[in-house]
Formats: C-alpha cells, sequence, structure tokens
C-alpha cells in the first residue's frame, strides 16, 4: 500500500473483554450454594450498554451481600477490567478464584488482568490452569496463543491457535488470533480466507468489532482501501467505540487515511490517535498501547520527523519493556561463567562428539547484523538449504545443563562422551529431516552466539558465520522494529548498545576458544564486492561456486524475520551509515559503544 502499509499494525491480538455471560454466570463451578443472578440483577446490560460506573456500583453492592460467593467478585473483576484499572481486576479475579479455584472463567480473565500489567508469563500460567480444568476452554486456548506469540514462542502459539480451531471452528478468538500470526508473516490472503471462512461474529459484539477492525487491516495491507474503508465504517456503526479497542481503531483510520494519499487526512488521523493514547489508562491492553505507538513513530517518520518519531519508539519500548525485563548483571555472569566453562582446554582435553558432520552451518551475529541476508545467499546455493531461526541449539543448551545458572552451565561441560553422542545424533537426525538432500543446512539464529559451545561440543564438523554491521546502524534498526519474541536488552538505547558490545566481547572468546572454524562477513562486505565475499564464504563451508546465489533475492523461500523485505531485494548499500541521520536520538547507545571501544573500526 504506497505510503501507508503498516505491518505492526496488523499484529494485534484479540482478547475477549468477556464470556459469554449466559454460560459465566450459570457455570456450576463458580457456585454450588447459591444462584448470584439474583446478586447481579443486570449487571451484563450495564456492561455491555458502556455504563462501566453502574456496573461497578452493582459487582460491588453483590460482594457485600454475598461476600463467601466467587461471583460477586469474578464480576467485579470485570467491571475494573473494563474501566481499564487491571490491578484491581486482579485482586478481583483472585479473590474468585479463592472461592472456586476451579473456575476457569476466573482463571481465564485473572490472566487477562496480569497480562495488561505486562506480566505475560503469569497470564500464560493463569490460562494454562483454566485450562487444566477445561481442556476446550475457547477463551483459554485463544488467549494462550497470543500470549506464547507476545514471549517468542511462534512456532507453539500456532500448534495452540491450529488445536483450538480444530476443537472448535467457531472459536473466533483462536481464529482472530491465528489471523494476526498470519499477518505478522506476510499472509494477507490466507489471513483473509480464514476470516471468511467463519463470517462475522454477529453473535459476540466484542469479537465482532474486533473482527471488522482486523478484517479491515488486512484490506489496507492488500491495498483495497475502498473495501476495508466499508468495515470500518460498518465498526462506527456499532455504537460508541470500546476503550480497549481505542487504539486499533485509531491505527487503521490512520492507515486508511495514508493509503489516500491525503497529507491533511492523513495528519488528523494520526493527532486524533495520539489524543487517544494520551487519554487512555495505563493498564489499557498493553498490545494494543504497542501497535498504536509503532503506528505513529512509522507515520512521523515518513514525515521525516525523526524525533517526534523516536519519542513514539521509546514509548512503544516502555511499554515492551514491561513484558520483557532485562538484567545487565544477569546476562553478564552467564557469559562469564560460559568462558569459564568452555576455554579452549576444556575442547582441548574434554570430550566432543564423534562424528565428523559438515552438514550444519550456524549465522550468527546480533539481529540486523546480516543473519537473514547472509543465510539466504548460502541457501540459494544448489547444495544447500536455509533452514530460518531456528531454537535448536538454545533448546539442547535448556535440555542439557536445565538452566542458564553458572552450576548449569558446568553441568553441559560436564556431560560424558556417550551422553554427547547420542545428543549430536539426535540433533543431526533433526537437522538432515528438514532437506535429507541438502549438503549443508545453514542454521541461522542471531542470538546462537550465546550457546555456540553446543556445536563446539555435538558438531566439530561443524562452519561458523559472524555476520557484522556498524553497531549503531544495528542498534538503529533494532530500536526501529517492532520483534515478536524476545529481545529484552532491545528496550532501552544504552541497553542496546551495551548488549552489542557484549555480544562482540562473546564472539571474540569463540574465535580464541572454539575449535569449529569462524569467519567473519561484514555486511559491506556483501555491497562492496559481493563475488569476492561470496567465494570466501562457500569456501569456508566447503561448496563450490554456485552463480544462482547472487540471485538468492528471487528466492520463493519463506523469511520470518524482519528482514523480509530486504532480501527480496539485490544487493544495495540503503542499509549502511543510516545511523548518521540519527546522531542526537542515538546518543545512548553511541555512549555505549564508545565505551566498550567498537566504533574505531567503523569510524576509519
Amino acid at each position: 500500500m504506497p505510503g501507508g502499509r503498516s505491518r505492526a499494525a496488523a499484529t494485534c491480538r484479540h482478547l475477549p473483554a468477556r464470556l459469554d455471560p449466559t454460560t459465566r454466570l450459570k457455570d456450576r463451578r463458580l457456585t454450588e450454594t447459591a444462584d448470584p443472578l439474583t446478586l447481579l440483577a443486570g449487571f451484563d446490560d450495564l456492561l455491555e450498554a458502556g455504563d462501566t460506573a453502574s456496573a461497578l456500583k452493582t459487582a460491588s453492592a453483590a460482594c457485600h451481600a454475598a461476600p463467601h460467593l466467587p461471583e460477586p467478585h469474578y464480576a467485579y473483576g470485570q467491571a475494573w477490567l473494563a474501566l481499564g484499572d487491571a490491578v484491581r481486576a486482579e485482586q478481583a479475579f483472585a479473590a474468585a478464584i479463592q472461592r472456586a479455584p476451579k473456575s476457569p472463567d476466573a482463571w481465564v480473565f485473572y490472566g487477562v488482568a496480569r497480562y495488561r500489567q505486562g506480566a505475560v508469563p503469569d497470564a500464560i500460567r493463569a490460562q494454562r490452569q483454566a485450562l487444566a480444568h477445561d481442556p476446550n476452554h475457547q477463551a483459554a486456548l485463544s488467549n494462550l496463543g497470543a500470549f506464547m506469540r507476545l514471549m517468542g514462542n511462534a512456532e507453539g502459539a500456532e500448534e495452540v491457535l491450529k488445536e483450538a480451531l480444530e476443537k472448535s471452528p467457531d472459536n473466533i478468538g483462536a481464529r482472530l488470533n491465528h489471523v494476526a500470526d498470519l499477518l505478522h508473516e506476510d499472509k494477507a490472503e490466507e489471513a483473509l480466507a480464514l476470516l471468511e471462512q467463519s463470517g462475522p461474529p454477529l453473535q459476540n459484539p466484542d469479537a465482532h468489532r474486533h473482527y471488522l477492525l482486523q478484517i479491515a487491516g488486512i484490506l489496507l495491507l492488500m491495498d483495497r482501501a475502498d473495501e476495508a474503508k466499508t468495515h470500518l465504517d460498518a465498526f462506527a456503526a456499532l455504537g460508541p467505540i470500546p476503550a480497549a479497542l481505542a487504539p486499533l481503531w485509531h491505527v487503521r483510520q490512520t492507515a486508511l487515511a495514508l493509503a489516500s494519499r491525503d497529507p491533511k487526512a492523513a495528519l488528523e488521523a494520526a493527532t486524533r490517535m495520539e489524543a487517544s493514547l494520551a487519554e487512555a489508562a495505563p493498564t489499557a491492553d498493553p498490545e494494543q498501547q504497542i501497535v498504536a505507538r509503532v503506528q505513529l513513530a512509522s507515520f512521523w517518520t515518513r514525515r521525516r520527523d525523526h524525533a517526534r518519531a523516536f519519542g513514539f519508539w521509546r514509548d512503544a519500548h516502555t511499554h515492551m519493556q514491561r513484558f520483557q525485563p532485562f538484567s545487565r548483571d544477569e546476562h553478564l555472569a552467564y557469559l562469564d561463567a560460559v568462558m569459564e566453562s568452555f576455554s579452549a582446554a576444556r575442547f582441548a582435553e574434554g570430550p566432543r562428539a564423534q562424528n565428523t558432520e559438515p552438514t550444519p552451518v550456524f549465522v550468527v551475529g546480533m539481529p540486523r547484523s546480516g543473519t537473514t541476508l547472509c543465510e539466504q545467499i548460502i541457501g540459494a546455493h544448489a547444495q544447500a538449504y536455509p533452514a530460518g531461526e531456528r531454537s535448536a541449539l538454545h533448546d539442547y543448551a535448556a535440555a542439557m545443563g536445565n538452566g542458564r545458572d553458572p552450576a548449569a552451565i558446568r553441568r553441559i561441560a560436564n556431560r560424558p562422551q556417550a551422553a554427547l553422542d547420542r545428543q549430536a545424533t539426535r540433533y543431526l537426525e533433526e537437522l538432515h529431516a528438514l532437506a535429507p538432500e541438502a549438503d549443508r543446512v545453514v542454521d541461522k539464529m542471531p542470538g546462537n552466539t550465546n550457546v555456540l559451545f553446543i556445536p563446539g561440543l555435538l558438531m566439530p564438523g561443524a562452519k561458523i558465520i559472524h555476520c557484522r554491521r556498524d553497531p549503531r546502524d544495528i542498534g538503529l534498526s533494532i530500536f526501529t522494529r517492532r520483534f515478536q519474541g524476545i529481545h529484552p536488552y532491545a528496550h532501552d538505547l544504552a541497553d542496546l548498545g551495551w548488549m552489542i558490545a557484549q555480544t562482540e566481547r562473546i564472539m571474540n572468546f569463540w574465535r580464541d576458544n572454539l575449535p569449529n572454524p569462524i569467519i567473519s562477513v561484514r555486511l559491506q562486505d556483501w555491497v562492496e564486492d559481493f563475488d569476492a565475499t561470496l567465494t570466501r564464504v562457500l569456501d569456508h563451508i566447503g561448496l563450490p561456486f554456485d552463480a544462482g546465489c547472487a540471485e538468492f533475492y528471487k528466492s520463493d523461500a519463506p523469511v520470518k524475520t524482519a528482514s523480509k523485505f530486504q532480501v527480496r531485494e539485490p544487493i544495495n548499500a540503503k542499509g549502511l551509515g543510516r545511523w548518521k541521520r540519527f546522531p542526537t536520538e542515538l546518543a545512548p547507545l553511541i555512549a555505549e559503544l564508545e565505551a566498550a571501544d567498537m566504533l574505531s573500526e567503523w569510524n576509519d
């Protein structure tokens, strides 16, 4: 969509504001002693009409009249959630759970209240508690998939949502969340088909509104602005905009205005969205708050108001930081334990798996350093296969050590020969299953820099490629993107600069201590001399020259990273030196890089 495409805006999750009230209030697991309907007469109608103040009074009166029953506390939580006070909502749902610990509904919305406060791991645990009492609970399955995606477990989230739809094709929450995941992978047509398959959920007002916003977002991505407007008009016709959906509504309105190429209309829409965010409750849906700020950051970037754009990026990262707190001390302790346990002497004198398998190629580096580009170039070779971002090394590290503390690292370093051979065989079988005919399989994951002791122990024949780029460009690119995954260091510019320096530190350690061959490839190497760089890379991994690698951008291999659009273009210098436009905004990051003496190489 010319000038108005916002992919981040399409990733909003569907978290139902309420369950079906009939189902909820008649759930026998909530009470065995009395009918709460007499105490909560009219509560659902008040909440449905948007009269949250009266609904709160009704629920409060019911709590005082029957404090021993779970239903009044549950309703009290619903009212506080509608008012945007997630802390009080959490307390009320906890009271309901105390009185009815097997109520899946109470667990579901206790989790939603924790999510609204940024405690996504707690929210996941709450959905699992709900499913323990009702394995087919629609809202619990839907929310679990959404929360798992927010925590970076994309594969697990997809499995949960597909399972939810298999169990209940009418689970609109799971359908909307699955649509959001498809849009994150740029599968707009598939997402549209999934929504059209079910049709609008007319009997569920909250889900119907969200359906209209989501299908409008899909149509905007497909350059079908007129059809998107029809759905947005239908949304507006349903009455007052619920506070929970206001950010997403304004995101869609801004995208529609941008699609019209009317600068005045786009500015007015962005101004309304900004005002809406200023009025939002602190505990309003965090995902929608993030999406709206990312949209505004993109809007002001297009208008070349970089200072204002950075303000919204900072706000977005502040919200994301609630999901993903970062501790320098914890990360430093982990790296120190790794360096202490995996010295050159350990690899020379201790056991390693005995295979000489050359198939694995590990591409590592900071995100946005060129790892996807390198993977795709190698993957275009007739004898290679690009496996994408795999969590395998981290999974093996977790299984072998059961933790990230020094004791866990020592357990991995002390694994006996037989165990290492078994684990290596398993890994290699999994890798070959991805592409049985390939001579090389590229296992690309930026964060594997921290677990390269796994190939050091399990795959002596594996080769490693370290992708590098001007750290200021890396920092800018990371900070001005919404990553779907765990990147807690990315939410503060100073932490981001520190992490880039620590990644360089651990890679320098591996070069000195890991027996596996490592080469470094700078992003500018591809730009300045593609053929020579390609020859060096192919020689390193033991493959002959293949002219097809130069046309990597014509590949139809799926790419799920933030680089999915750049790697569909020929090599270019667009990403080199972009940081120079933002020296003031990047000052905290640059200060950390200077303190670590990271810039002298790139300033030459």
